[in-house]
């Protein structure tokens, strides 16, 4: 379990009868901690630290609940140091400044510090420099806990004098062990059918702490029966999904519904759109990622889903949430099942790299406008082939730069209407040959 407890500058503890059900079942060893066994267990990284009592600084990165309060606790337990911690939220330049001078006066008399900083991605750049002097020269060892990316929101110098160890979200496994932990110390099953105990377990999300604070609220209420799913919903608030919509969970669900897109995967398109929706994303952004991937992923192979796409905006924009949101999520279903191109990206990137390379080359003069008579004279314009006065009404003339020869960018797929769009492109190829020729 993670952040489970107080922190050093907490109010003192409450007594254990009193405390809440989650400060009474905090792990007492590293082996206590659930779900986190790849980096507490013997082989993990924490676990080699450990067995040779020797730590490095390092970042747990993970969601809430998941332990990283409790495994920044314990390491300090485990090697004999001295423990202090911190929040980012509440604390500022000068409570550092005292941190940082009462460890190096422990150290003087040979007790290191571990200190715990809370929400570590909080500081800003410039706080998060000021670790770095203590760290290099051993004054602490740095545990930050953080539910952002590091990449994103640590400064690279604090990263490279830290691990980053990623902490998992619990498992139902893990969770369930919690339940019986809870169990155990309360002295009895929680009030519910096993069914029930599932669907309390699915609404954690993960998170270990607020699973606790649902079972304790279970047990304090008094019913003649165990609750089942639909009782149970009754009685404890519905919780909102861990996503924040300006931060790496916005963009992990947001990758995760393209590429179920570009892999016809409709089921798992429509399960991430609908994840985003229920965590409160802005439909209009989704639009916009869905009109992206009917040019990008689809484009000729069916012109419609671009079609589609944009009337799923207008339908949105017109009737609103929820109903709006149909459309969604049948322009979503359209694009999974719709063949799939990326010929026409593919395209633009090449003809950009050429038009980059070939600089400000002259179309041909014959397929220039000549509004002047000196541009008459210098011979823009002179001998072009209207096409539509050609047999098939195509004349095969060259429209490309002199000193450039004629570029393929546009291969369309054998898949969809591109198909039809291959048959016509190597019809027009074989009579500008002729013509040409």
């Amino acid at each position: 379990m993670a952040d489970l407890f107080a922190d050093s500058t907490s109010p003192a503890a409450l007594p254990a009868e009193a405390a809440p059900l989650a400060d009474q079942l905090r792990p007492h060893t590293l082996a206590d901690v659930v779900g986190q066994e790849h980096l507490t267990g013997p082989d993990g990284a924490i676990g080699r630290m450990v067995s040779v009592g020797r730590l490095s600084s390092m970042i747990l990165w993970g969601p809430p609940g998941t332990g990283k309060t409790s495994i920044a606790r314990l390491l300090a337990d485990a090697v004999s140091l001295r423990f202090v911690a911190i929040s980012a939220v509440f604390s500022g330049v000068a409570e550092l400044k005292k941190v940082f001078a009462e460890a190096r006066d422990h150290a003087r008399t040979g007790t290191r510090t571990l200190l715990f900083v809370d929400e570590i991605h909080r500081f800003n750049r410039a706080q998060q420099d000021g670790f770095l002097p203590y760290v290099e020269d051993g004054t602490v060892i740095l545990v930050g806990a953080t539910t952002e990316n590091p990449s994103f929101e640590l400064n690279a110098a604090l990263l490279s004098r830290a691990q980053v160890l990623i902490l998992h979200r619990l498992d139902a496994a893990a969770l369930g062990t919690l339940l019986d932990r809870a169990e155990e110390i309360e002295g009895r099953p929680l009030p519910v059918t096993p069914e029930a105990r599932g669907a309390l377990i699915a609404s954690a999300d993960g998170d270990g702490r607020f699973l606790l604070n649902q079972a304790e609220t279970l047990f304090s209420v008094e019913l003649e029966e165990p609750l089942d799913p639909s009782g149970l919903a009754a009685l404890l608030h519905r919780r909102m999904a861990v996503y924040d919509k300006d931060r790496e969970g916005h963009y992990n669900l947001i990758s995760a519904l393209h590429k179920a897109v570009r892999g016809s995967d409709a089921q798992a398109a429509l399960y991430y759109l609908a994840r985003m929706l229920v965590a409160g994303e802005e439909p209009l952004f989704l639009l916009r990622r869905l009109v992206r991937m009917a040019i990008e992923d689809i484009g000729l192979a069916d012109p419609n889903a671009l079609v589609q796409c944009i009337a799923a905006k207008e339908t949105y924009d017109f009737l609103g949430s929820p109903e709006g949101e149909l459309a969604l999520a049948q322009a979503c279903l359209y694009l999974a099942t719709a063949p799939k191109s990326n010929a026409g990206y593919k395209a633009l990137k090449a003809a950009q790299r050429s038009a980059k390379e070939t600089g400000s080359l002259m179309p041909p003069k014959n397929i220039l406008n000549a509004p002047t008579k000196l541009m008459k004279q210098a011979g823009y314009g002179k001998g072009y082939a209207y096409d539509h006065d050609a047999p098939d009404a195509f004349s095969g003339d060259n429209y490309w730069p002199e000193e450039m020869a004629p570029q393929t960018f546009y291969t369309p797929t054998p898949r969809g209407f591109e198909a039809k769009i291959a048959e016509r492109l190597a019809y027009w190829d074989r009579l500008r040959k002729e013509r040409q020729g």
